[in-house]
């Protein structure tokens, strides 16, 4: 089978703006996925920018390989517009869901198109979940529904323990918008796939249901959402209050004005007790 020359074109496009990133540090910190340049600077525009970058080349051709191995199939069963919508709404579902999960980390950053090409291979398992998958240097031939639920378990799991360099938000995100623009597309796989479907989205849900009744499984190591009493209570420890003589230190230093409004406060009750 001829390959597509969307895939060709996909590729071109994301290696010459990964080698710009690589080359350039100001292209890629302007482009590349940052929290608080989404969420405080409105640079929406990194939701998707993001997804033709890559940290180094190992990065950008294992991406590469995998779009190009599952996109012609796609185009065959949708045609190309659909294709490339499933390809770049994956890519912004991966952004959202990352966004989300370190919307309270201001110097998160991520880059790849991770969750563009996750979408693309989650909707080929949904789609043909009894297709044998090989991979390179390895032999044999694994079935797509394995591949698919294993996606997903490694996905929680390397969210929640963070233990890598690893997007795992990004895979699930797009992975996930992959499956339900193929179920939109084609909604007849929701009766014929029912299983397949319901392998994926099951531990999805639970996962996010979860996460959303309490956020603190993503920070507290080994908890999972026990009732809050059995929730070991975690206290940062307070900040040592400056003396009177290191305020007063700090005035010859620096003058009055140098003082912020709790020093000064504070000051004034060291006044007062004196």
């Amino acid at each position: 089978m001829d390959q597509s020359p969307i895939g060709f074109l996909l590729l071109a496009l994301t290696g010459l703006a990964t080698y710009s990133a690589l080359n350039h540090t100001e292209v890629r910190e302007r482009y590349l996925l940052w929290t608080d340049g989404v969420l405080i600077r409105k640079e929406y525009d990194r939701l998707f920018t993001s997804g033709f970058l890559h940290g180094d080349w190992i990065h950008f051709a294992f991406n590469m390989m995998a779009l190009l191995s599952f996109n012609q199939v796609l185009e065959l069963r949708f045609g190309i517009w659909y294709f490339l919508l499933i390809y770049f709404m994956s890519m912004l579902g991966g952004s959202l869901l990352a966004l989300y999960i370190h919307r309270n980390h201001g110097e998160y950053r991520g880059l790849g198109a991770s969750g563009a090409v996750s979408g693309v291979i989650m909707a080929f398992i949904v789609l043909y979940p009894n297709a044998d998958l090989s991979f390179p240097f390895i032999d044999i031939g694994i079935k797509a529904w394995v591949i698919g639920f294993l996606f997903v378990i490694i996905s929680i799991f390397g969210m929640k323990y963070q233990k890598d360099n690893i997007g795992h938000d990004a895979h699930l995100g797009g992975g996930i918008t992959g499956v339900l623009l193929a179920l939109a597309l084609e909604p007849s796989l929701a009766i014929e796939n029912w299983w397949m479907v319901l392998l994926i989205m099951v531990p999805s849900l639970i996962f996010f249901f979860i996460l959303l009744r309490n956020p603190a499984i993503m920070y507290v190591e080994n908890y999972w959402g026990e009732e809050a009493h059995q929730l070991k209570i975690y206290k940062m420890p307070k900040k040592k209050q400056p003396t009177l003589d290191e305020l007063l230190d700090k005035i010859s230093n620096q003058g009055i004005d140098s003082l912020t409004s709790k020093e000064k406060n504070l000051l004034e009750d060291y006044q007062r007790n004196l």
